[in-house]
């Protein structure tokens, strides 16, 4: 223990030696591309894509308004929305919104099809 425990510390606390480092990057750089990856999935099919569009106008409508301008639950128009990460917007969908009206749709919609309501949320016209 020449170094006074430091080393021992340090991997104990997850600091990388100068060894490591290389491999860590490497490690970083592939969990980088796997999410990466998962950004750039495949968009719903045309099919589900339209029953999406239906859930939206309907489903979401009901609460926020028929013209998704805002009703019970706030307006969704991409004004409304500009402010909002989609990550935010995407837990939303997903989740709920505890304390309000808003109902998880998470056992309905996947990650992807919460991110394309996104989307299509933020490219409708106003």
């Amino acid at each position: 223990m020449r170094d006074g425990g430091r080393a021992t510390m340090a991997r104990r606390v997850g600091v990388c030696s100068a060894e490591a480092r290389p491999v860590a990057r490497t490690l970083l750089a592939l969990a980088l591309c796997g999410i990466a990856g998962a950004a750039g999935a495949q968009p719903p099919s045309p099919d589900r894509q339209q029953a999406l569009e239906h859930l939206l106008r309907h489903d979401c409508g009901s609460c926020h308004g028929m013209t998704l301008r805002g009703g019970l639950g706030p307006a969704l128009t991409p004004d409304a929305l500009a402010e909002k990460p989609d990550e935010y917007l995407v837990h939303s969908i997903l989740e709920g919104r505890p304390g309000t009206a808003m109902p998880p749709w998470k056992r309905f919609l996947s990650q992807e099809e919460a991110q394309w309501l996104v989307n299509s949320l933020r490219r409708q016209s106003q």
